[in-house]
């Protein structure tokens, strides 16, 4: 038997390393456990390593468009796929090292394997059946490896991994997960994605920005379904002025498989079916929890749809087990994982007046091109919850700097109740709202009014200018529209 730790993190995805960081900040006895790779798959395969393509594709775009700006390019422009994936990949290693650097700094031990729970208070790690990813950045000198330990407090926060549909499953080759999508040894000329939601469509705006001829299949009546609908079919509109094709309230029921090619059986939404044929295919149909293998059933430990069920703190029903981030169920998002774990690990050390998050506070970003950003309530949301709203909105193309910037297509939509001026809602659609999004969710977290958001100096020029508009434009007092 090692020696006893306060805390164990099964994963050190952003969840897990975050929780060991703040368990050791107060004073508790913590190690990770990690199988495959440390920051797990946000900063190895997901996060981080995605938004390198995608500015890569935006560059290019940029490149592309030099004349909108007055520039001269000579020759042609073209994608170096092996130069864009290298780059992508160094980024991932660089901050798979960050983690390794955090863990020595805050005297986290690290213990390289599998781990699973034998009963509350202990695990069994064994050796990893993962291969690491290449490059590998060099481990933590205060590395562990297989063996017996012991905890008063275990935290499990082992991620997700890509849905797959029966007889539609990714093999690797023709139709790809998220994995193969980043690291393609040729770029296709054709491809069909399926799912629109971030994955999706993220994938989707990179291959296209390359020169990718792309077929989007989405089951649901909108692209981005999650978003509030205004803004997805706003969103949809620049993608099918990109040249995406977006099949919309369809499905793929069959998939045949070529030497090396694919020809999807597409049924549309007045039930005829259509046969799309594309050099490759990527299932993004959603993701879910890694609960597998770890113990859960032997110590009865309670999970619901493919995620483990926890209470607003971490706890699940066994004492002494947690759970946090993807595992622990939607959103499936880094900074959801981040800040459960920080609530958790405070939870667990006994630090006063710890708050259950508030979901509903938890913004999403996806970062395709035009980008789209939201927090809280959607129109319809707040409609069917019976709320008497005011809504504004403001367009991109009346702002100066968007203008300024070749940036003008884009729109900021805000949701307040008539009553009280409450913030329900924020849903921006354009350049750099994923930057934008973090003011209404600062406001929205102070109970900000929409007088004190009137009452707030935007700088000039910004597009931030159209946060403030859309907020006068809720209440019929918009300067620039």
């Amino acid at each position: 038997m090692a020696d006893n730790y306060d805390v164990i993190i099964i994963g050190s995805g952003p969840g897990g390393y975050i929780a060991a960081i703040r368990a050791a900040q107060l004073g508790l006895k913590t190690a990770v456990v990690e199988r495959e790779h440390l920051a797990g798959i946000c900063s190895n395969w997901g996060c981080i390593p995605t938004k390198a393509l995608l500015r890569s594709a935006e560059v290019m775009h940029l490149a592309e468009h030099a004349k909108n700006y007055g520039l001269k390019l000579e020759g042609s422009i073209s994608p170096d796929l092996k130069a864009i994936v290298d780059r992508s990949r160094g980024i991932a290693q660089r901050m798979n090292g960050g983690v390794g650097f955090l863990m020595k700094k805050n005297k986290v031990d690290v213990i390289w394997g599998e781990a699973k729970l034998t009963k509350p208070g202990q695990i069994v790690v064994s050796k990893s059946s993962k291969k690491p990813m290449e490059p590998q950045a060099p481990l933590p000198k205060n590395t562990l490896g297989e063996g017996t330990y012991s905890a008063k407090h275990i935290i499990v926060a082992t991620g997700a991994r890509p849905r797959a549909l029966p007889g539609i499953e990714p093999d690797g080759k023709l139709i790809w997960t998220y994995f193969e999508a980043m690291v393609p040894p040729e770029m296709p000329k054709s491809l069909l994605v399926m799912g629109s939601g971030a994955i999706g469509i993220e994938f989707a705006s990179f291959y296209r920005t390359m020169g990718v001829d792309v077929t989007v299949v989405e089951v649901m009546p909108a692209v981005m379904p999650v978003e509030d609908a205004e803004i997805s079919a706003f969103a949809k509109k620049q993608f099918d002025k990109q040249g995406m094709k977006i099949h919309l309230e369809a499905k793929v029921t069959k998939v045949e498989k070529g030497a090396n090619s694919i020809t999807a059986h597409v049924e549309m939404k007045d039930g005829k079916v259509e046969k799309i044929t594309a050099d490759r295919m990527i299932s993004a149909v959603g993701v879910q929890g890694n609960i597998e293998n770890i113990g859960l059933e032997a110590l009865g430990v309670k999970t619901d749809r493919g995620c483990i069920v926890i209470d607003g703190y971490g706890k699940t029903n066994v004492p002494g087990i947690y759970a946090i981030g993807d595992v622990a169920g939607p959103p499936m998002l880094a900074h959801k994982a981040e800040h459960e774990a920080v609530i958790c690990v405070e939870k667990i050390a006994g630090l006063p007046d710890v708050h259950p998050m508030d979901k509903l506070k938890i913004p999403g970003c996806t970062y395709c091109n035009p980008q789209v950003a939201s927090v809280g309530l959607t129109e319809a949301r707040a409609k069917a919850e019976g709320k008497d709203i005011r809504v504004g909105r403001f367009p991109f193309v009346a702002n100066g700097k968007a203008i300024a910037l070749g940036e003008d297509q884009g729109m900021v939509k805000t949701i307040f109740d008539k009553k009280t001026g409450q913030l329900l809602g924020a849903h921006l659609v354009g350049a750099e709202v994923t930057e934008l999004i973090q003011g209404f969710v600062v406001a929205m977290n102070l109970e900000t009014t929409e007088e004190e958001l009137m009452h707030t100096i935007f700088p000039h020029p910004t597009i931030s200018e159209t946060m403030k508009e859309s907020v006068l434009d809720a209440y019929g007092r918009a300067l620039n529209a």
